[in-house]
């Protein structure tokens, strides 16, 4: 047993002295002043160590160790603080055992961002408090230019290790009509994935695609393509799906009380953009009134667009079928509309992970998913089948569920997947994997 920690002592932050004795006796403890041999600038603090004497001066089976106890500090680097980001960034901060600070930047103008982004917040940086009290751990969002802000301020950060999260990568992100690739956006994401300690991708499908497109990308250059880096990026890249916020949508509605539909409800919630192919999904409906098949409609997602699109036309030729139209301003308006809902299509040529199609499923949603992009992984084997359409099908499938449902409910297994996305299951995963890095 302890007799005294000795006068003075102080426990480094997030740990816990403790001793084991395996000789019986009296443990007399005398302290002696140290430094923990680490790299971390901010652990390189004098601590205190004790030597062991049992009663006949016999050393005997010792064990010192420092345990965890206390949280630790995470720099969050997020120069696109919007939508899905701000929404991840909310959770983690909700749930996390640890303090999860942030540097962020307004959601705008986001090819500016992860080009001029990191001078900003390497400004920002040098007037925080972490100057003096740096954090164990920086993560950077992949709208960062990694390199730039570590070139910046590696007066003050170059003892810090850094881990880097891919929400989305310009690499394999679809371009929009009559707009060519940018390269550079995809070299900052290639640059800033080497640069990090760690690397991690929401979905398996999204770090194998990123990979797989690296070589690509060096040998659109001349020479000195470096390629053996990809290995490299490989090695230290890891899977961490998007944690989401599902439990707060219990609050407005629950399985048990969605009754089987006389008249199915299809959901749209997505944006109303090129890479969600809107466009699919309008054909789609067209085919059931073909066919006279009776259905309704939530349209919900934002529609950025300032001339007429698919959602406005969609909402003018099939008016008698809406239930809702517009984007859910707060999240009782939204969870209200997914309780509501039967059916949840994606027509999608880029979803990296799914964060949409989830939701609709944890509330009860049927979904109808393309048999493509991180989709499969969402859904239980069991359930592919039913769930996945190939390309061109999606009214077909339609057409089988809306007489299939009243009698052929969801299975109990999609909601239980998508489940394990909820913050209060993964934000111990989370914790674990970044304290691997930050200690």
């Amino acid at each position: 047993m302890f007799t005294g920690w000795g006068q003075g002592f102080q426990a480094p932050q997030g740990w816990l002295l403790s001793a084991r004795c395996c000789s019986g006796g009296v443990v007399n403890l005398s302290p002696m002043v140290y430094r923990r041999a680490q790299k971390r600038a901010h652990t390189m603090r004098p601590y205190w160590a004790y030597t062991v004497n049992t009663p006949n001066s016999v050393f005997s089976s010792l064990k010192v160790r420092y345990d965890r106890l206390m949280a630790l500090t995470f720099l969050v680097l997020e120069p696109y603080h919007s939508g899905s980001h701000a929404a991840w960034l909310a959770g983690w901060q909700q749930h996390s055992a640890h303090h999860l600070q942030a540097l962020t930047m307004p959601g705008n103008y986001w090819a500016w961002r992860m080009q001029g982004g990191a001078v900003t917040l390497a400004r920002l940086y040098g007037e925080s408090p972490f100057v003096s009290a740096p954090p164990a751990l920086i993560i950077a969002s992949d709208m960062l230019n990694l390199t730039t802000f570590l070139a910046l301020t590696r007066r003050w950060t170059a003892a810090i290790p850094t881990a880097l999260y891919f929400h989305e990568n310009q690499l394999t992100y679809p371009p929009g009509p009559r707009q060519k690739r940018d390269l550079k956006l995809g070299f900052i994401n290639y640059a800033s994935a080497l640069a990090a300690d760690a690397v991690f991708f929401n979905s398996a499908f999204h770090r194998d695609e990123f990979l797989n497109e690296l070589p690509r990308l060096l040998k659109h250059y001349a020479d000195f393509t470096e390629l053996q880096t990809v290995d490299q990026i490989a090695a230290k890249s890891q899977v961490l799906p998007v944690g989401i916020d599902l439990r707060r949508l219990d609050a407005y509605g629950s399985v048990d009380a969605k009754l089987p539909p006389t008249r199915p409800a299809i959901l749209w919630n997505h944006r109303w953009e090129f890479d969600k192919n809107p466009a699919a999904f309008y054909h789609a409906l067209c085919r059931l009134r073909e066919w006279d098949i009776p259905f309704d409609l939530i349209l919900l997602g934002e529609d950025t667009s300032h001339s007429e699109t698919l959602f406005q036309t969609i909402q003018r030729e099939f008016a008698d079928c809406l239930l809702h139209a517009g984007y859910a301003q707060n999240d009782a308006d939204y969870a209200h509309w997914l309780w509501q809902a039967h059916i949840a299509v994606s027509c999608a040529w880029q979803d990296f992970f799914g964060i949409s199609a989830a939701e609709a499923i944890y509330c009860g949603c049927l979904p109808l998913l393309p048999r493509r992009l991180n989709y499969p992984d969402l859904l239980p084997a069991s359930q592919h089948e039913r769930c996945l359409y190939s390309e061109g099908d999606l009214a077909r499938a339609l057409r089988h569920e809306i007489a299939a449902l009243p009698v052929q409910p969801p299975d109990a297994a999609l909601r239980q997947r998508v489940a394990a996305y909820d913050w209060s299951v993964l934000a111990r995963v989370y914790d674990a994997a970044f304290e691997k890095i930050g200690l």
